[in-house]
């Protein structure tokens, strides 16, 4: 690793590590330590502005209970060992693995929070030295929809606009996000937008914080999404203010929506919302010249997650708001690379820049740029995150995970320690000991955000930089650096990197859509927008002008019809749970949580419920309660309001022995996303 050096007291311009509206910043470093930050009043992502987590985002890094050193599991205990020692077991116990039971028996997992750089050479690394496509990152449980269902009707699996672009809006819906709190600075656009007389919609569930902010808030009744669009659809074609010029000459697939939707004339008996509501919105929506929809998790983390997102391509579609400014269909991610990840290619049936692994030219050019043997790299569809955990002990024996959190982060956390236990060799690579590393039998001490330079991309496709300001504690090496160990140690090509450029510009040279994103040119705060195919190229704020990415040049639009969640309230489990994010905490509180004033804010879980239940429960403000489901129970704080509808409740996802301790492992066909945000449980108050 290389040491950092420099002046005593420094600015380090760099990158947000927590959500993926990228904001940037300065880290403030005084004698090689991260002292604190300042806004980057440069950036015009945020604009010299910070969210609580953002300003506390230095805190970790010099957290005393760093991993500094590999470990290795002996007789059941963890005992420090030298990096050779470490290499060489993993290298050693993949190989057998693969030697005896074949490419399917590993799997390969990577985190949304790490640099692209990482992403790329884990996904390598899988494919090369071990000729399997069971890579995946946790994009999968977040935004696995969004790319399945906006390359469906798109023919590209990313936001169509940039988040500045909304105020050249004149009407904002924001369908199943809270915004304010989960990606604040994105939030801070749509207040912009509100101060401009930009009348803002929110459809959701719950009164959440943005819903607040609403000119028109729409409760409707959990993940009845489809039913509602439908609805609104009816409304606009039987009207006739679907815009017929651009559904003739863009796009495919009127004919069947418009069937599917004649079903839909009264559909508040699945979703709730009064048919006068429904109409004045589909109204709204199909007169604005220009209107955006804003999405999140509450779109895509059920069974229907895909046709929630194709959904919302149909309405754009149909009314023709997309591809110019002001308009389009636009996913907030939840972490800071949950694009990047994707992008680079791990995922199981894509390579880099969303090259289908099924297409012979696009194995035949990889195998060529990565120095394979012709027919090396197979063909099918690998086993997803979620598949690789259900087949643990099974079909896959040995698992390599980069900078996860698995049994606090996956569905039915239960269900993940068992599997866990069952691998004959688990790696787990991360900044911090945490929860899942029990289960591993070799810890390897990475570098987080500050420590190692490289690159986010954020939900808008824009490819910020991330700069080194400090060296790592310890023993820990750069995580793209410690793959290329074990790649050596197998006597594998291609893996001689010696910066972080050198990963980015390997993944450049085979990745045509981002071929022209250099360093050089995201050197300056404004970045560049993928795709971006050549060095002259300045890059793609708006998608989809004047043509669609898909291979015939135009959007798809889909008769979709509404399916009830996986799993729905009945006697035994009369509530729906509902999970989401708050402002102060960040997936698993890994980091977070070693923020002194974020865990003040929040030091440990509660849940929502409605006045009216907990009244019939017996169950006063801030009292113990137990929820359970059919996979788990946890015992949580109440807290009553009335942003929650009778026998729906809301619990944030942050917490260990949280919430999923009862989510549901049920899954899209499509995308394979589990249903996080709907089960059903039951409530007890805790004597």
């Amino acid at each position: 690793m290389t040491k950092a050096s420099g002046p005593i007291l420094k600015y380090v311009p760099t990158t947000c590590p927590y959500c993926g509206v990228g904001c940037g910043l300065n880290l403030v470093v005084n004698e090689g330590k991260v002292v604190g930050v300042e806004p980057y009043k440069r950036s015009p992502i945020n604009e010299g502005k910070l969210c609580p987590k953002g300003m506390t985002c230095w805190e970790h890094v010099h957290s005393p209970d760093r991993l500094t050193t590999p470990k290795i599991k002996k007789n059941g205990k963890f005992v420090d060992a030298t990096w050779d020692e470490a290499i060489d077991l993993v290298a050693k116990k993949f190989k057998e693995i693969s030697d005896k039971h074949g490419p399917k028996a590993l799997g390969f997992q990577t985190s949304c929070r790490t640099v692209n750089e990482d992403c790329y050479a884990l996904q390598k690394f899988a494919r090369v030295g071990f000729q399997t496509n069971n890579v995946d990152n946790c994009a999968r449980i977040c935004h696995g929809p969004s790319v399945a269902g906006l390359s469906l009707s798109f023919g590209s699996g990313a936001a169509t606009n940039p988040f500045e672009d909304v105020l050249n809006a004149d009407l904002i819906v924001m369908w199943g996000s809270n915004a304010v709190e989960a990606h604040p600075l994105a939030g801070r656009r749509v207040m912009q937008a509100k101060k401009k007389g930009i009348p803002i919609v929110v459809v959701d569930p719950r009164l959440s914080a943005t819903a607040r902010l609403a000119d028109k808030w729409i409760r409707f009744n959990p993940s009845t999404h489809i039913a509602l669009a439908n609805n609104m659809m009816y409304y606009i074609i039987k009207e006739g203010l679907e815009d017929k010029e651009f559904i003739k000459e863009r796009t495919k697939g009127f004919d069947d929506l418009k069937k599917t939707v004649e079903k839909y004339a009264d559909a508040t008996n699945i979703h709730g919302v009064p048919q006068a509501t429904v109409k004045e919105f589909a109204r709204q929506y199909a007169t604005a010249k220009n209107a955006v929809i804003i999405y999140c998790l509450g779109i895509t983390e059920l069974t229907t997650g895909t046709d929630n997102v194709r959904s919302m391509g149909n309405l754009s579609l149909l009314t023709g708001n997309i591809g110019r400014p002001g308009v389009g269909v636009n996913p907030l991610r939840g972490q800071n690379n949950v694009q990047g990840a994707c992008d680079m290619g791990a995922y199981p049936n894509v390579y880099s820049g969303y090259q289908a692994v099924a297409v012979a030219d696009n194995r035949a050019k990889m195998e060529k740029a990565w120095g394979m043997k012709e027919g090396s790299l197979p063909d099918w569809y690998g086993s997803t995150l979620t598949e690789q955990i259900n087949d643990a002990g099974t079909v896959v024996k040995a698992m390599y995970f980069l900078g996860l959190n698995p049994t606090v982060s996956y569905p039915d956390s239960n269900h993940v320690r068992e599997q866990l236990k069952k691998l004959d060799f688990c790696v787990m690579q991360d900044i911090f000991w945490n929860e899942s590393c029990e289960y591993a039998d070799v810890v390897l001490p990475g570098t987080c955000f500050a420590e190692k330079d490289g690159t986010f991309t954020s939900g808008e496709r824009r490819v910020n930089r991330v700069r080194k300001a400090v060296d790592g504690p310890g023993q820990s090496k750069y995580d793209w650096e410690i793959i290329g160990m074990v790649a050596k140690k197998l006597g594998l090509k291609g893996f001689d990197w010696k910066s972080a450029k050198d990963v980015w510009d390997d993944m450049r040279s085979v990745t045509p859509g981002q071929f022209g994103v250099t360093y050089e040119k995201i050197e300056k705060p404004e970045a560049i927008h993928w795709p971006c195919p050549t060095i002259e190229h300045p890059g793609t704020p708006i998608l989809h002008i004047g043509k669609f990415s898909a291979a015939d040049g135009k959007g798809t639009m889909f008769g979709l019809e509404y399916k009830a969640p996986a799993e729905v309230a009945d006697a035994q489990y009369p509530y729906t749970l509902m999970t989401g994010r708050v402002i102060f905490h960040y997936h698993t509180r890994t980091q977070t949580d070693r923020a002194a004033q974020l865990h003040y804010e929040v030091p440990e879980s509660y849940i929502q419920i409605n006045t009216q239940d907990a009244k019939q429960l017996g169950i006063k403000e801030g009292e113990k309660i137990k929820v359970s489901s059919r996979r788990g129970e946890t015992i949580t704080k109440a807290r009553i309001s009335d942003d929650v509808a009778p026998k729906v409740l809301y619990m944030a996802m942050h917490f260990q022995n949280g919430a999923n301790n009862l989510t549901n492992t049920a899954l899209d066909p499509l995308s394979k996303m589990p249903e996080l945000k709907h089960c059903a449980v039951k409530v007890e108050k805790v004597a």
